[in-house]
Order: structure tokens, then sequence, then C-alpha cells
């Protein structure tokens, strides 16, 4: 009879298990540590290098999934610690992991560019391994959500750079950034590209805007896929005819929020044409939502012509939502697009529900968790304008490797009852890491057994 193992061993299991986890996940999406840091240039002399660049970037990724929220925890917490420090040998070859002041000097000297090529390709794979086949809008089109956040805020000038902003005489200085993150309607938040909100010297004739990084984040989007299809869900600040005309170039999908107060002609093209398309009419009851009633009511073929005297055909969705309460008057909210796609009775649920409503992922499941849950992305990791650049990109990378690893299928084996919460799951694959001492042979046996991991099903 065997002996019943004791809680003790349990944990020990459960910490080997999450590092292992870790490692596979990298290993089977993005080919491992190595690849993932591959063609990143190097501009360090290699008589003076003490650790090699991809510990260097592996040990910033790992500061924002362990959700440290500084450079000098990785000093306090995983510098001295022996059992992290074997696991670092094993995977690099050196001794101890890097000072935080060591990260900051290295990637103040590296490409942007590179960096950020990392991050768009590790996206690029999922997509090119039909990871994210399941989650697209209508079996066809990846959602993109494009939307600003703040990140960086200074009270004195950081950089030629910073936009300003003046209150009441007390000038701020700041840096947001325009996000292009991949969404499902599952919560899946993948950063796909990012553009840094950035005046070109210190005293600008205008100031740079969303509207203006918007234009080239998209042509950097089409660039790097010229064929992807794509649908972008974006507020109600892009509604415009620029916005259009750059999709229609582009050949993607659109789904835009539109305000009440904006482009009036469309509204009153709408409140028009409403009446004599009687079958436009559908009624829906989300079986998630309890008592829940949603009205939809749509119009294809909407003529607008924008201040260029471009014409565009489109089209718009109004959904009234009603919601049961505790008072005899129901809640009612209401909610209008506008898209350049065809609506239909059969499509008209998925476009709103699983489309136009999940321009919200990129704020709740994006920004809100990355500011909130742990990663700490107003946090001024460095005040050198490049590495807080580096420092940010690698936490877009780090949070989409987050919920690759909570989602996956070797997850959910593992710890079938699951972990707790997001941030529970970090504060233990910290304490994995420094309490579970790996060799390199055992590394290399995990990485090399053949797994397959599947995200949750949707």
């Amino acid at each position: 009879m065997s002996p019943t193992p004791s809680p003790f061993d349990e944990h020990v299991q459960g910490q080997c298990d999450l590092i292992r986890l870790l490692l596979v996940t990298v290993q089977h999406f993005w080919g491992g540590f190595a690849a993932l840091w591959q063609n990143v240039t190097d501009p360090r002399q290699p008589a003076y290098i003490t650790y090699p660049l991809p510990a260097l970037l592996t040990t910033g990724l790992l500061m924002f999934l362990f959700r440290l929220a500084a450079r000098r925890q990785v000093t306090l917490l995983l510098r001295h610690n022996p059992p992290a420090c074997a696991t670092f040998q094993a995977l690099f070859g050196v001794r101890t992991w890097p000072h935080g002041d060591t990260l900051n000097a290295t990637y103040g000297r590296l490409a942007v560019s590179d960096v950020q090529e990392v991050v768009t390709a590790s996206v690029e794979r999922l997509i090119r391994n039909k990871v994210l086949y399941p989650y697209r809008l209508l079996d066809r089109y990846f959602l993109v959500a494009i939307d600003g956040t703040g990140m960086l805020t200074f009270p004195e000038r950081h950089c030629p750079h910073c936009l300003t902003m003046t209150h009441h005489g007390h000038t701020t200085y700041y840096h947001p950034v325009l996000e292009a993150k991949l969404v499902t309607y599952t919560g899946l938040t993948c950063s796909l590209m990012t553009e840094f909100v950035e005046n070109p010297d210190q005293y600008p004739s205008k100031q740079d805007c969303e509207l203006k990084a918007f234009y080239r984040l998209a042509e950097r989007l089409k660039q790097r896929f010229p064929r992807l299809p794509l649908c972008l869900l974006l507020d109600g600040l892009f509604a415009g005819g620029p916005t259009f005309a750059i999709c229609t170039r582009a050949g993607w999908k659109f789904i835009i929020v539109l305000p009440e107060a904006d482009l009036p002609t469309l509204h009153e093209e709408f409140s028009a044409l409403l009446p004599w398309f009687p079958a436009n009419h559908l009624q829906f009851r989300p079986a998630a939502l309890y008592q829940t009633v949603q009205d939809f009511t749509w119009v294809n073929d909407i003529a607008y012509v924008d201040s260029d005297r471009l014409s565009h055909t489109l089209s718009i969705i109004r959904c009234l939502e009603t919601k049961p309460t505790t008072t005899p008057q129901p809640h009612s909210t209401r909610f209008k697009w506008i898209t350049n796609l065809p609506v239909t009775t059969t499509n008209v649920i998925q476009l709103a529900n699983q489309g136009g409503r999940l321009r919200w992922k990129i704020e709740n499941e994006g920004f809100n968790v990355q500011k909130n849950g742990g990663y700490a992305l107003e946090h001024i990791y460095s005040h050198h304008p490049v590495a807080a650049k580096i420092f940010y990109l690698l936490l877009q990378l780090a949070h989409t490797l987050a919920q690759l690893i909570e989602r996956g299928s070797l997850f959910r084996q593992a710890f079938p009852t699951g972990l707790g919460s997001a941030k529970n799951l970090a504060w233990c694959l910290l304490e994995a890491w420094r309490n579970v001492r790996l060799s390199a042979q055992l590394i290399h046996s995990v990485l090399n057994t053949r797994v397959q991991i599947r995200l949750r099903p949707p």
C-alpha cells in the first residue's frame, strides 16, 4: 500500500507544475525563450557582456508576469535567491539574475521596433497556428480593438516628446499610447501593435493626439498584415470620413460606436429610413442575462459623403437593452454602431454582442487589468524614453503570456479548481521560482516532451 502524499509533497508538486506550465507554454506557442528574442539586435560590445540579451529580456518579461511592479523587486526577490538563480542558470548559463539597473541600461540601447516586432509576431504565431480561429467574427474576421490610454505622467518635463496639459495654471507632462489589441468574446485580449503618442519636439505647432496616432498605426498595421481579414472595433472618437476611407483602402471591416452628438446626418438618415424597413427588427433574450431583452433595429446602404467629398455606404445598428430592476421602471440602455458590414437577421446579434460590444474588452480585460491588476502599467519603470517603451512592450507580452497559461488546457489539468484570482496565479508562479530548483537536464526533458495545449473552448 503506497503512502498517502502529504500536503507538503502536494505543494511542492504544484510549484513544479507551475514552472513546467510556464516553460512549456512559451515553448509550445512561441518556440521557447531563445526563439522569442532571436531577432532583437544586441547593440553591446561582446567583450563586455555578462548577461546574454535573451536573459535580460526574459527577466523583464518575468518581472511583469510575476507582477513585481518595480525593477528593484527583481533584485530583492530573485537576484539573491538560490533556487531562482539555479533555474535561471540552467536556462541562460549565468549564475544570477541581473540587477534592475542593468535592465534599464540595456533596454535604453535597444531598438523599440525590434521588441515591438516580438510582441506582434507572438500574436501572429497564434493566428498562423489557428489558435484564434474559433473566435473570428462571422467565421472570418479577427477583431482588433483600438483605443488609447495613459502610460506615464510627470510633474516636470520628462523628455522633448512629452505632451502637455495645463489646468488652473499647473502643467502636467504625460505620455499616452494607442493600442491595437486582438480581442475575443471569451475575454482574451492580446496586444497586436502599439503606437506611442508623442510630440516630434519640445515646441510643436500642434500636439500629437490619438487620431494622428491612429493614422500612423493603421498604416503600420496594413503593412505588417497586408492580407489578414480584420474588423476594427473603435469608439466614437474615430467615427468619421478619414477612418472610413482608411478601412476601405485597407480592405478592413469596422464597427464603430456612433454617439448621439456625432454625424447628425447619419442619425437623420437612420430615423427617416427605419420606418421603411419593418422587417429589420429582431428581439433577442440572451441566455446568460436573466430576463434581459435586446431589441435590434438596423438600416443598410446609408449613403454618407465626408468633408473630402468621398462617398461611403454604411449600415447602422441600434440596440435597446432592457433589464429588470427592483423598481417598477425597468432599466434600459441604448447602443448604436456604424459599420461597413451588411446587417441581416442572421448576423445582427453576432455583430452587436460578439462585435461592437467587445470594444470594452480593451478597457476592462486590457487597460484596467494592466493598471489595477498588478502589472502597474502607470508605474515609472524607467526615466529613459527608450527604456520606458521597452518596459511597456514587455508588459504587453507578459499579459498575453499570462492569459495563455491561465486559459490553457494544461493549467486546467494540473489545477482543476484553479488558483483563485489571476493575481494569486502570478504570486504562485513567483513562489515556485523562488522555491523550486531545476537543473538544465530536467528543463531540457520538460521542453522536449510533446504536449498539446488548447485554449478554453469558446
